[in-house]
């Protein structure tokens, strides 16, 4: 049995700064995720990546997903056990100087025309270490928030970081656009598109500013005085923490597939299969971004008034039903349609995605949490969201039907659901208020 969780008193005004610095952070760091992708088909290729060079297009493919995906473990890794150990506010302070030093990086990267195919390598090298800065993060933004809160309300507490990526998504979204509107298109290629990565420098700077100023957490500090922090965290948790860590990957499987489909497989959808442009998809994902920056908190904080894994088992249920609903509605071609669609499979997301945080880190005793979160949120990202687009596609050219996507999705919802069934609810001194109402999940 693991000792009971720290209980400390904490002013009200140290919860919202905790809060403030984990949803600051990973808006940060999404941010600097969102513009290398949303950037890399306009401005990157042509300018790192020439198509005259059959080499440097394929490193181009590789940096601009796989890359940044394959790096997180790495970051979940190294960053997971060092918060075991060290503490979660260093660790945070270092992950968000990675991402965002490499973000202003890129801003500041010669091109090709310039460099020749350095630039490129340069480029995925860079790319490589928002992924490890991004794969560190995660876990300890959770704790930062969740381990200042009363237990009983650490749905809301830890959704803060759930809240980044719809944030860093919208922020990167409105930049690009912005410079694109109030630019030509010869001034955004030659210099505009630095703009969007050197305005990083200044969101990280009002994160250090966050972090710094904040302490430990108090779960942590009670670590450090019974003298209970891990030697050896990583290979621990695989060792003692077997089950908690399996539940927990394939608990964000679903999840992150159902948000591949809603915010990358449908925009390509749009525009091949029905000739749409593609402002339609990104109009409707930036609306649906937008609920989610309220739904998610929504979420966590409902999902401390009933049983957790109840609230999100149902959300699984509702997601592996909606893309037979999404897709029909999406071949009307209508565009309200199409953003009705998108807002409310992003809203089951949500609903999800939201407690998912809270779910998460309660699986794990308190010496190990931001470990295994960390691999539990790195290692579900590589088999959930890093592979979702190009089975989207494969499924799409192979069969001819939106059906096999749709039953892919509900495939991932189910793993989802095993995960939930794997996992446990907090012990009773840990725990947030049950609710007999979804029940059919409980032990």
């Amino acid at each position: 049995m693991p000792p009971a969780p720290a209980t400390t008193d904490v002013p009200r005004s140290a919860l919202v700064r905790a809060f403030v610095a984990s949803l600051s952070g990973t808006a940060l760091e999404w941010y600097d995720f969102a513009i290398y992708n949303v950037a890399a088909a306009v401005v990157l290729g042509p300018l790192f990546f020439p198509s005259s060079e059959p080499l440097t297009a394929t490193l181009l493919a590789f940096s601009t997903y796989a890359v940044g995906y394959l790096s997180r473990p790495l970051g979940g890794f190294l960053f997971g056990r060092l918060g075991d150990k060290i503490g979660r506010k260093r660790v945070l302070v270092t992950t968000l100087l990675i991402t965002g030093i490499a973000t202003l990086l890129i801003g500041l990267l010669p091109t090709h025309a310039a460099i020749g195919p350095a630039a490129g390598v340069l480029l995925v090298l860079l790319r490589f270490a928002q992924g490890v800065g991004l794969g560190g993060e995660w876990g300890g933004a959770v704790l930062l928030s969740s381990e200042y809160g009363d237990p009983a309300k650490r749905g809301f507490w830890a959704s803060a970081a759930q809240i980044g990526p719809p944030a860093g998504n919208l922020m990167a979204n409105g930049v690009l656009a912005l410079l694109g509107v109030t630019l030509s298109d010869a001034a955004f290629m030659s210099w505009g598109w630095r703009v969007a990565f050197l305005l990083s420098a200044v969101l990280v700077v009002f994160g250090l500013w966050i972090r710094v100023k904040l302490e430990e957490t108090p779960v942590f500090k009670a670590i450090e005085e019974r003298g209970d922090r891990p030697s050896a965290p990583v290979s621990e948790v695989f060792r003692t923490q077997t089950r908690p860590l399996i539940a927990a990957v394939l608990s964000r499987v679903g999840p992150d597939v159902l948000y591949a489909l809603h915010t990358v497989f449908v925009l390509t959808y749009i525009t091949t299969q029905l000739g749409m442009p593609r402002n339609v998809g990104l109009i409707a994902v930036l609306i649906a971004s937008g609920f989610q920056l309220f739904l998610m908190p929504l979420a966590g904080w409902l999902s401390d008034r009933v049983n957790r894994r109840g609230l999100y088992a149902v959300a699984a249920v509702c997601g592996a039903v909606w893309p037979f609903v999404l897709f029909p509605l999406v071949d009307t071609g209508s565009v309200p349609l199409i953003v009705v669609g998108v807002v409310v499979g992003l809203a089951f997301h949500a609903f999800m995605y939201g407690p998912q945080a809270a779910f998460i880190a309660e699986q794990f005793t308190e010496r190990l949490r931001y470990t295994g979160s960390s691999l539990a949120y790195t290692l579900a990202g590589v088999i959930g969201g890093a592979v979702a687009p190009l089975l989207f596609t494969w499924l799409l050219a192979e069969f001819r039907t939106w059906v096999v996507v749709g039953v892919y999705v509900s495939i991932a919802c189910v793993v989802t659901l095993i995960g939930l069934r794997l996992g446990r609810d907090p012990e009773a001194a840990d725990a947030q208020p049950l609710s007999s109402t979804f029940s059919v999940v409980s032990k």
